[in-house]
């Protein structure tokens, strides 16, 4: 079993940071890819920034240069540091990470994280 459990979300000026963690715990061999993905209010999931086990990243245009994307491998986690919110950055966001199973035959998956509340607003 795998879970990813985010952090850090909230409620922030225009203007202003937040930082996001995911940490992924469980019976963990590899993981690949991580990522955030965010669902502003009546639209659909989009990927905001990925970073591979390598540690190249991957922006969405609209945050190039305001956010950036870490993790550490040692500890399993994923940050997303977000600079110069604007309200169009409020939305859900969601962890997001590709991994193999310790378990079994090593199945690998897509595991996501519950979401935290981002909120824009003065």
């Amino acid at each position: 079993q795998v879970q990813l459990v985010e952090s850090g979300g909230g409620l922030v000026q225009p203007g202003g940071s937040l930082r996001l963690s995911c940490v992924a715990s469980g019976s963990i061999f590899i993981i690949y890819a991580m990522g955030w993905y965010r669902q502003p209010p009546g639209k659909q999931r989009e990927l905001v920034a990925a970073i591979t086990s390598g540690g190249t990243t991957n922006y969405a245009d609209s945050v190039k240069g305001r956010f950036t994307i870490s993790r550490d491998n040692a500890k399993n986690t994923v940050i997303l540091q977000m600079n110069s919110l604007n309200a169009e950055d409020t939305a859900v966001y969601y962890c997001n990470a590709d991994i193999r199973s310790a378990l079994g035959a090593g199945r690998r998956g897509e595991y996501w994280g519950q979401g935290t509340q981002v909120t824009v607003s003065s």
